[in-house]
This record gives C-alpha cells, structure tokens and sequence, in this order.
C-alpha cells in the first residue's frame, strides 16, 4: 500500500498539507533537558533533542541560556506550525533547580503558568497546570540525563511563559479555575494543525481508503488516547482509525453517504457529552460541556436532587462524572448510551450499527452505549 493510498491517522495528517508544531509540554521537555544537562555539566546542549511518546526526536534551539550556582535556566520559544495556536511564538522557559537527596523532581508554576484553584481537573488545587503527560515527559528526560551523568535526579523544576497571563486570557483557563497564566498541555508533544475544510477532506478520504480496503468496522477517535482504546478493544488496525478530533458531525454525514457495517466514536467523556447533547461541532470555541444536561441525564440514572444540583455547579465534566461514579449513578454509561441515540439520528436509518465509548483523561474506560 502506497502513501497516497494509506488511511488512519498518519495519512490523515499528511493529507491535510499541514504543517505540524509542538505543544507547550514538549517546549517545557527540551527547555527542562537543557537545563539540567547544563546544571550537571556547565554547557547547554544547543540544539536539545528530546524522545516524545510516540518516539519522534525532535530538536529545539534554545532561546535563552542562563547558569548560576544551584540553578540553571533555558528556554525554547514555542513553533505550533501551521495552527492558529494562541501559544504560538512563545517563550517557554524551564529552570531547575538542585533538592535535598530523595526529594524527586517537584514543579513549580513560574510567571505566566497557571496554578489550579478549582476542582475537577486531572491535577490536585494548589498543583501548578503542568499536566500529568508533560510532567511524566519532564521526570522521564530527568531520569535519563541523571542516569548519563551519575546524578541523583532530585531537582525542581519551575515553569514559565514570557506574558503567559496575558496570553491565558484568550483561553479557558479563568472559568476552569486555572488562575495565573497557561496550562503546559500535551498528550503526544505534537500540535495537530487546525484547519476545518481539511480535515473534514482528510475525515472522508479515510473513510473511502477503508471502505476500498473492505474493513467493515471504523472507528472515530477525538485523539490519541481514544485511538489506543479502541485498539486495545477491537484490535483494529491503522487504517480503520479516523482521527475524528472536534468533527464528529463530518464522521457521521459522510458515513451516511458512504455506510460501513460498524461505526465507533471514542473519546473523552466530556466531549462526547456535548455530542449526547446533540452538538456535531465539538470543538471548546463552539460548544460547551452542558451542566445542566448531565444534571437531567443524571436524574434519569437515579441521581438526588441534591446530586443534581451539585453537578449544575461542577467545574468540569470530569468532575460531574466524578460525583456521579462516588454516588453510583452511571454517568457515563447514560452519556455514552444519549451520544449513541444523537448519532444515530444524523445516520438517518443508514445500515451502520453504533456503539460509543467513554474514557477519562487516562483512557479509562468510563461509560458505553
């Protein structure tokens, strides 16, 4: 099979004519990198090559090198490639910092990085908002350089972004409770490039590759995380992967049109609550997690009223599902099970079988229909 006829997701980022950047979690990789390798050796590596999750070894010129005693500090100013991304252009900066023996590796929010103030995200309050796959990124090129060097490992390490808190005003983060600045974000360290007609394009072209391959079962993942669910439950391979992200509403239409025997949607839960609430455009910019939506659904599932309100007034739809799973009502099954309905109402009666699954930030399984 040729690259101009492969489907699944690869194909779908070459098809595009993209071209790809690097999320804030990767910057603040080669910035930490840098850093501690200059911090054990006196010299900075320039350019720093990091190793993201799904084995790509990109290498990032440093912006900004400074050594003092203890201490030593770079910065990677940020390339999103081709996507609109507010971050685009900034200066994504790391300093570490030596700790007592058996301290680990600590973050700390620098100026222009949020600090969570609110529940429901994957991070504790009072966390900086370095997410749980940066971080992991961070302990792991620590680990390697410590290991290189005949270092312990036992550093903090403080993030920051050049005007982050202004930045942070043109995102999310003020009604997520995320106070301060940016979140450092990032689940593969590669920025994805936005562009609607594209991957809408890219969507259908992996649908034909598919459908000429003769796969009968497809299936719509809003990301990577989703794309691994679905392979560990089904073992389907690449080609019958649709990188679906915010679109599920051109999955769909074009499914109708050209029907395979089984369709599965898979992402996160709060996502794809807003599909069971009968949004196709599930991007953050157009559509929001409905509280009151979960509230009704959860009533449905047993729910008290006094649970209902509560979820009225979560944070997040993560933490909505949360408090449902403490109380027993499944959450999740209802929203996967009305996400389900809403799509097979856009198929209109086209012979494709339906089944949508639910996961959390760590690609738990935590609702089906």
């Amino acid at each position: 099979m040729t690259a101009e006829t492969q489907g699944g997701r690869s194909a779908q980022l070459k098809h595009t004519g993209l071209r790809p950047g690097w999320t804030t979690g990767a910057c603040a990789t080669a910035a930490t990198t840098a850093a501690y390798t200059a911090l054990l050796t006196g010299d900075f590596p320039d350019p720093v090559s990091i190793t993201l999750p799904k084995g790509q070894t990109p290498a990032f010129a440093l912006a900004v090198e400074e050594l003092a005693e203890g201490r030593a500090s770079a910065g990677v100013v940020k390339d999103a490639g081709d996507d609109p991304d507010v971050t685009h252009g900034a200066l994504v900066r790391s300093t570490v910092r030596r700790l007592p023996p058996g301290s680990g590796v600590v973050f700390r929010a620098g100026p222009g990085v949020g600090t969570v103030t609110l529940p429901g995200l994957p991070l504790d309050v009072g966390e900086p908002a370095v997410n749980p796959v940066p971080r992991r990124l961070m302990r792991e090129h620590v680990e390697r350089v410590a290991a290189e060097h005949g270092d312990a490992g036992d550093v903090e390490i403080t993030v920051s972004v050049d005007h982050g808190e202004e930045i942070a005003r043109s995102t999310w983060n003020g009604r997520l409770g995320i106070l301060g600045g940016l979140s450092i974000l990032g689940t593969t360290g590669v920025v994805v490039p936005y562009s609607c007609s594209a991957w809408i394009d890219s969507i259908r072209r992996g649908v034909d590759v598919a459908r000429a391959a003769g796969l009968t079962h497809v299936a719509g993942c809003t990301g990577s995380t989703s794309e691994k669910t679905v392979v560990a439950e089904y073992g389907l391979p690449d080609i019958a992967l649709l990188d679906m992200g915010d679109f599920a509403g051109a999955v769909l239409k074009y499914v109708r049109r050209h029907p395979v025997d089984r369709l599965t949607i898979c992402g996160g839960f709060a996502k794809l609550s807003k599909l069971a609430a009968g949004h196709l455009d599930l991007h953050s910019a157009r559509s929001q997690v409905n509280k009151p939506f979960l509230a009704d659904l959860a009533r449905t599932g047993g729910a008290t009223e006094d649970l209902a309100s509560r979820l009225v007034t979560a944070n997040t739809g993560l933490e909505a599902l949360r408090l449902c799973e403490a109380a027993g009502v499944p959450l999740g099954d209802l929203v996967a099970a009305r996400a389900r309905d809403e799509a097979l109402s856009v198929l209109r009666g086209a012979p494709v079988a339906v089944d949508v699954i639910c996961i959390d930030r760590a690609g738990v399984v935590v609702g089906r229909g």
